[in-house]
């Protein structure tokens, strides 16, 4: 098989950072842009002839909060930390999505599902956290399943899916798997990103590491032998690399960063190998030209190693029912 180039994209507007984000609401701006980011997203895929896998939060399907309230899995989450947990949340968000995009989403997924050449995978419903403590299997299968059952409302097939904050608990990959979930995304195989599966504080060195090896190779190149990624069940689709976003302060370093992966996407086309880079709409909310000026510049690369290589973009699914055979 010749070289394979993967996106996939945490799909998740608020529910995926109201745990995190500031008090006084600095990141806003970055999640009210999101349907904007998709749309331009959609526009340059479709110039590149690049599929894009859109993982989402269920959430997300709802049209409004009369839905929300339908649609509740009949165990939630049980986390003995409690703002993990949205529910609460969802009280005080507004009727319908003309009155809210922050916890809304469903434009924009009709906007991708009439694009057929990308992907709409799940996020699981509610952003469920599969390593906190109190949280069990039985209520992410119920999750699961919700997630499954809106997404087959717009009639789509949910069969791969990114964990939320990259929480990858192995013991409930069978429970994906018996669930028609044939594809995910791992993490980086490194010490200074293995904390993400194992739910352990990140040392204060790892993040640093992580932070330097967005802009020099310091754990390699993260290119995988598709060979090696063949499974009978679901099939690990590891991560490459996250694609930091813009930052004003650290222009000079974006060369470098861009360089960064297109130097891999060419390693993975000349030695047939997987190459998956990933990231979140809302981290181009802001600062979007300057996003989509270093995006469009590792589109143009995908399109020279396409010519050159035969280098193939394909969704998560794709490549994992190629893999699978």
């Amino acid at each position: 098989m010749n070289g394979q180039f993967v996106i996939s994209l945490d799909f998740e507007k608020i529910w995926g950072v109201f745990d995190v984000i500031p008090s006084n609401g600095d990141y806003i701006e970055n999640i009210e842009c999101v349907d904007l980011v998709i749309g331009k997203l959609l526009e340059l895929s479709s110039k590149y002839n690049i599929k894009l896998t859109f993982s989402t939060v269920g959430f997300l399907f709802n049209k409004n909060k009369e839905e929300f309230s339908a649609n509740t899995p009949h165990e939630l989450p049980n986390y003995s930390i409690k703002k993990f947990d949205p529910y609460p949340l969802i009280k005080d968000i507004k009727d319908s999505e003309d009155l809210d995009n922050l916890h809304y989403g469903y434009q924009s997924l009709i906007k991708i599902a009439s694009q057929d050449q990308h992907e709409i995978g799940t996020h699981t419903y509610c952003h469920y956290y599969c390593l906190e403590e109190g949280q069990t299997i039985e209520q992410f299968e119920a999750d699961l399943k919700m997630a499954k059952k809106v997404a087959s409302n717009l009639n789509i097939k949910t069969q791969s899916i990114v964990f939320p904050r990259n929480q990858i608990n192995n013991d409930y990959l069978k429970s994906c798997f018996d669930n028609g979930i044939i594809a995910y995304r791992g993490f980086e195989d490194h010490a200074i990103y293995r904390s993400y599966s194992e739910n352990k504080p990140s040392k204060l060195s790892h993040r640093a590491m992580r932070f330097i090896d967005s802009f020099v190779n310091i754990t390699g190149e993260h290119t995988y032998n598709l060979k090696d990624l063949r499974s009978s069940s679901i099939v690990n689709l590891p991560a490459s690399r996250f694609l930091r976003p813009y930052s004003k302060k650290l222009k000079f370093l974006e060369p470098l960063k861009i360089n960064r992966v297109t130097k891999a996407m060419k390693k993975a086309a000349k030695n047939n190998e997987l190459y998956h880079l990933w990231w979140h709409p809302h981290n181009f909310g802001t600062h979007m030209e300057e996003n989509f000026e270093g995006l469009e510049k590792i589109f143009k690369t995908f399109e020279q190693l396409h010519k050159s290589h035969n280098f193939t973009s394909s969704t998560m699914t794709e490549l994992a029912n190629r893999l699978k055979k």
